[in-house]
């Protein structure tokens, strides 16, 4: 029996043993993912050379196989891959410089123990074998090379020798024995094998068996062409991926994509919104691999924000992952991996909000609330997003039993007239309260459609988009309000509607009335006017130039004690039966106070109509008096 022959580590292998043990990994059992994974390469390239080389035959189905032993703490990894001789097992596993391994661990010293884990690539720095000393007291390495037949023995405890010897009776690959430390034996169980297997070696494309089962019989369908890949396997997988939810989603995407950079993609969209049912934030987040081996769970980086609720799994062999693959040495091809996934999915929505306007609607009102998002954090696609928002409006009215019909801003514009210069919305608690609000009196005369915003976010979302399309976006209790041009009859007809205000709204008794609400409103109010806008109803509040809508004061006021809203202009309609009939009695001084407690109560009626704050005992004895008076002249 021949001596083993004895050699020592490169000082830089001591250094990366060290590291290893002490701050490079997260956790121990990514080692052997590591350890797989490089099984998984040595079968690759076996296969290869027997595609490439009629004179070698493959003899055996390619496979890894895991053999733990509690008896004698000791885990076996095997594969039938390319195998190495004696001179690559001194070069490969005892030297790493060839690698570029010195430059890793200069890196590593002068960014310290802490900054470890954002260093390089461990498939470009060759280290993953290393990993084996987190969980093994001693390793030895079987292996014979496809090459000649005669195989070889590694050996080494980590402290800083190795030795190599013949060894006998040896099958071609290679065979990992990891002798584990003490406190380490749930790695010889066949339960903790397997949970670390499907968490991270599902993918790898050669059986993996443990006993006399195939671990990982999830077949990578994402690096198959699409029309190869059926309705039942994309179930599947999205089973697999959502931890066994069977829902089906609402829809799939299958992408690939060569440049800037190569990577596969398969991305879900759920059933239902995790966050409305009022279960925190979404943290779906995309399986990250490459090579088909997980490299990151919940890889939030691939896709904004505002897409959360998509999950799935991108696949590159572009990733330039540390050294435990855990975290990113370079983020530039995320971004760009994340700039086409970003594209790809707001193109898929605009296709099914076109193509398939109810399947988009049943999106929408799931993950619009989410979507939207993307209007004050996504600059570049701004627009994309804008044209997927959708909302309730005066033109479409609600059904018994069916959901409240909603559409998007270029339905709205396709059905403005021409000349319409603004988008007009109306916000409120809700669609009862808005259909009440006697700003929309003067739309529903002209025929002009208004979006119904009852989420105080979504009046947010539109007041900061302010534009779609060059159409300014304006809330119709607003001064800002632009009418578009009428057509002759109209004008005629409104030319006439106004002289009949114009000449109530100049007479003595009607500028007497706004007097005496001036002085009674005082500076609750910007100011008292005559409206132009109004038929039937008596009053209104409006919104003065550049202020925020009124639903948008008070979502901020309830939210902030100390915000002081912007005053209101007060406008009063000098056709109405009310004021007409407070107009004649101001011609006597001895009713001002009347006239006063009545334009009082009309303000705190406008208030009421818009949800926003008001004293209600002062509104109680009010209207008690009015009762009192009106009961003591009934007979």
């Amino acid at each position: 029996m021949s001596t083993p022959s004895e050699f020592t580590f490169q000082a830089e292998i001591k250094q990366l043993l060290h590291l290893l043990s002490h701050s490079l990994y997260q956790n121990r059992e990514i080692a052997i993912r590591e350890l797989i994974s490089n099984a998984s390469d040595a079968l690759d390239k076996f296969r290869h050379i027997t595609l490439t080389n009629s004179e070698v035959t493959n003899d055996a189905p390619l496979e890894i196989t895991l053999e733990p032993n509690e008896t004698d703490n000791l885990l076996v990894i095997r594969d039938n891959g390319i195998g190495m001789t004696r001179d690559e097992l001194i070069k490969n596993l005892g030297t790493i410089a060839h690698s570029g391994s010195l430059e890793f661990l200069k890196t590593a010293a002068q960014a310290g123990k802490d900054a470890a884990n954002n260093l390089s690539l461990i498939g470009q720095f060759g280290v993953g074998f290393y990993s084996a000393f987190m969980l093994a007291d001693k390793v030895e390495v079987l292996s014979r090379s496809y090459q000649n037949d005669e195989g070889h023995r590694w050996e080494s405890d980590g402290s800083g020798q190795f030795t190599v010897e013949p060894q006998a009776d040896l099958t071609r690959g290679t065979q990992i024995r990891l002798h584990l430390k003490e406190d380490l034996k749930e790695f010889t169980q066949p339960w903790r094998l397997k949970s670390v297997l499907k968490q991270y070696s599902t993918f790898v494309p050669h059986p993996i068996k443990l006993g006399d089962d195939v671990v990982n019989e999830q077949k990578p369908i994402w690096v198959e062409p699409k029309s190869n890949v059926s309705d039942e396997q994309y179930q599947k997988f999205f089973e697999h991926l959502s931890h066994g939810e069977t829902d089906k989603p609402l829809w799939h995407l299958h992408l690939s994509s060569d440049s800037p950079f190569q990577f596969h993609a398969i991305l879900y969209c759920p059933t239902s919104n995790i966050e409305k049912m009022g279960f925190g934030r979404a943290e779906h987040g995309l399986q990250l691999c490459a090579k088909r081996i997980l490299v990151q769970h919940n890889c939030r980086e691939l896709l904004p924000e505002y897409l959360r609720f998509l999950f799935g799994l991108v696949d590159s062999a572009d990733l330039p992952l540390n050294v435990s693959r855990e975290a990113l040495q370079d983020n530039t091809v995320f971004r760009k991996i994340k700039k086409v996934l970003t594209k790809k999915v707001l193109s898929h929505l605009e296709s099914l909000a076109t193509e398939r306007p109810d399947d988009y609607l049943t999106f929408y009102r799931q993950f619009g609330i989410t979507l939207r998002e993307g209007l004050h954090s996504d600059f570049e696609h701004r627009e994309n997003v804008a044209g997927l928002l959708r909302f309730p409006t005066t033109a479409s009215p609600p059904e018994a039993d069916k959901p409240e019909p909603l559409i998007g801003f270029e339905d709205y514009l396709k059905r403005a007239p021409e000349g319409q210069k603004q988008i007009y919305f109306l916000g409120g608690p809700d669609r009862k309260s808005l259909e009440k609000n006697p700003n929309l009196e003067v739309f529903r005369r002209k025929n002009l459609e208004v979006l119904l915003v009852t989420d105080p976010i979504d009046e947010f979302v539109l007041g900061n988009l302010q534009n779609y399309k060059d159409k300014s976006i304006v809330a119709i209790d607003s001064a800002q309000v632009e009418f578009p041009p009428t057509t002759e009859a109209d004008q005629a007809e409104e030319a006439q509607t106004q002289a009949a205000r114009t000449a109530a709204a100049e007479s003595t008794g009607f500028q007497r009335v706004l007097e005496l609400l001036r002085t009674e409103l005082g500076k609750e109010v910007q100011e008292v006017r005559a409206s132009q806008r109004l038929t039937d109803a008596v009053c209104c509040l409006v919104n003065a130039e550049g202020s925020m809508s009124a639903q948008l004061q008070k979502v901020l006021a309830a939210g902030d004690r100390g915000f002081n809203a912007p005053k209101k202009i007060f406008e009063l309609n000098p056709s109405a039966p009310l004021t007409t009939r407070l107009t004649t009695l101001a011609d006597n001084s001895a009713n001002d106070s009347f006239i006063q407690q009545c334009g009082r109560q009309l303000f705190a009626n406008a208030l009421l109509l818009e949800g926003l704050p008001l004293d209600p005992s002062q509104m109680v004895s009010r209207v008690q008096g009015f009762m009192l008076e009106a009961a003591e002249k009934r007979a």
